[in-house]
């Protein structure tokens, strides 16, 4: 493909390539340049791709992109933003492949995982086609799986996963669209056929500083997309919609006006089901994942099939076939009257969220097995341990992904929240110990929440990923336990 091809969707500031040469690939890490690529000088957080242009043109690339005029005399095109430039030329270079799919973007602070897989669910009992999926669990592209280290990729990988999608036959295209991708201009070029907001709570202000920019970020999804589903039980909902040029879908689970709501709720062990109500329609609706925040995704999920043209009866229909998600609320087999649930609540109104369906369900002790992660939102930590110590009735106080933070301080600053509340607790900073702990003391009827890891099965040391999941942890202790007592009679 031609350069001027690559960057048509592009705004050129100046350049000094006087020809059109072929370009065989886009790349922004100098490591993995080819000849013939593009290469794309985007600023870092740690570097600058400035400093990467001669690596690139040694490794045979054909011009470069940069947002200042290089010093020496190399091929470039001068760009106000290379971000949005690499995600504008890779919506070019592979065909424009999100056109050829309906893209249904869900965005939001806690909710995104689970509704985008029950999007996912409806649509394959709904339509005859794959479906691809992109989030923080991983990628799908219909029953296929893909390992993702973000929740969205970046641009370059991000196009060329809609291209391979495409090519193998999805027809819908359901993604999270985190705040970061927003802003860091991973989705630009992309219009999305339908939008969705879940929620915004505290979490990422260690990247965006401010509930405000916060909220900004996550605004700007619903100025490109043709329908815009919104949960009014949110205090963002309506804000979230606020100049958006596409049609409205409004949601409540709490009683509030809105075109899809839930009447006639009943709260158990095995689900949630109610009424979906949409203008003159009603369809009961059951969803077999615990808690009023599967209302509240279920009706996400509902709207988003509606703006899609399905009909209420049978989106209602599709969930009833749904399970769980793995990471969230997922329960982990034990050896006696307990349980051990999984859920990737790391944020203080998802723990909220998980230890107030959990509660009811609780005829013993409630422990809430949690940490904070580190090089991340500070500010969040006491208020974590405040809510842990609030809703639960024993903290167990861990470590999380600890990254290059010391762990033992990230504890310190967790417990100034729990320390107040008169709630029993204990410090345990090794995960593993603080889970075999946790199954000691378990009595009949407690529940054990280990939250903040979910569908994780790593933790992150330093910069090094170490293997670890937590239903390999509990169930090899269970394991040792039974030889134990097997050894002792």
């Amino acid at each position: 493909m031609k350069l001027s091809e690559v960057l048509k969707r592009t705004g050129c500031l100046a350049s000094n390539i006087k020809d059109d040469p072929e370009i065989t690939g886009i790349s922004y890490d100098s490591r993995k340049t080819l000849p013939g690529d593009l290469f794309v000088a985007i600023r870092g957080f740690n570097s600058d791709g400035m400093e990467f242009i001669p690596k690139a043109l040694k490794a045979g690339a054909s011009a470069v992109i940069c947002d200042r005029e290089p010093e020496d005399n190399i091929p470039y095109v001068l760009v106000k933003d290379c971000r949005e430039t690499l995600a504008l030329a890779s919506c070019a270079f592979f065909g424009e492949p999100s056109k050829e799919m309906k893209m249904i973007g869900v965005t939001g602070t806690n909710g995104k995982t689970t509704t985008t897989y029950l999007v996912k669910h409806m649509l394959e009992t709904l339509v005859p086609s794959k479906i691809g999926l992109i989030g923080t669990n991983g990628i799908m592209i219909g029953q296929e799986y893909i390992h993702s280290d973000y929740t969205t990729p970046e641009s370059f990988e991000l196009q060329k996963l809609f291209r391979e999608m495409a090519d193998k036959g999805c027809t819908y295209c359901v993604m999270e669209v985190s705040s970061h991708s927003l802003a860091l201009s991973r989705v630009a070029g992309i219009h999305y056929d339908v939008a969705m907001f879940t929620n915004l709570t505290q979490d990422h202000l260690d990247f965006h500083k401010t509930m405000e920019e916060y909220a900004s970020v996550k605004k700007s999804l619903f100025s490109r997309c043709d329908i815009a589903c919104t949960n009014l039980d949110d205090a963002r909902g309506l804000y979230m919609v606020e100049g958006s040029p596409a049609r409205l879908i409004t949601i409540s689970a709490e009683g509030r006006e809105a075109d899809l709501r839930a009447e006639n709720t009943e709260l158990s062990a095995s689900g949630v089901t109610f009424d979906a109500v949409y203008g003159d329609e009603s369809a009961r609706a059951h969803l077999a994942i615990p808690g009023l925040f599967s209302v509240h995704n279920a009706l996400g999920v509902i709207s988003i099939g509606l703006a899609l043209g399905f009909s209420l009866k049978d989106c209602c229909e599709s969930l009833s076939t749904a399970t769980g998600v793995k990471g969230r609320m997922e329960v982990v087999p034990t050896d006696g009257d307990y349980s051990v649930i999984i859920d990737y609540s790391h944020t203080p109104d998802s723990l909220k969220n998980a230890l107030e369906t959990l509660k009811p369900l609780t005829r013993g002790t409630l422990y809430a097995l949690f940490g904070c992660g580190g090089d991340r939102d500070k500010l969040k930590r006491p208020i974590m341990g405040e809510v842990a110590a609030k809703y639960a009735d024993f903290c167990i106080v861990t470590t999380d992904n600890p990254r290059t933070e010391d762990p033992e301080e990230i504890i310190k600053e967790i417990l100034e929240g729990v320390e107040n509340a008169g709630t029993p607790y204990v410090s345990i900073c090794d995960r593993p110990s603080a889970i075999r702990w946790a199954i000691d003391k378990a009595g009949p009827g407690d529940v054990i929440l280990l939250a903040g890891k979910g569908h994780e099965d790593y933790q992150v040391v330093g910069k090094t990923k170490h293997h670890m999941d937590e239903r390999e942890i509990v169930a090899g202790y269970l394991s040792e336990r039974k030889q134990k007592g097997s050894s002792q009679c």
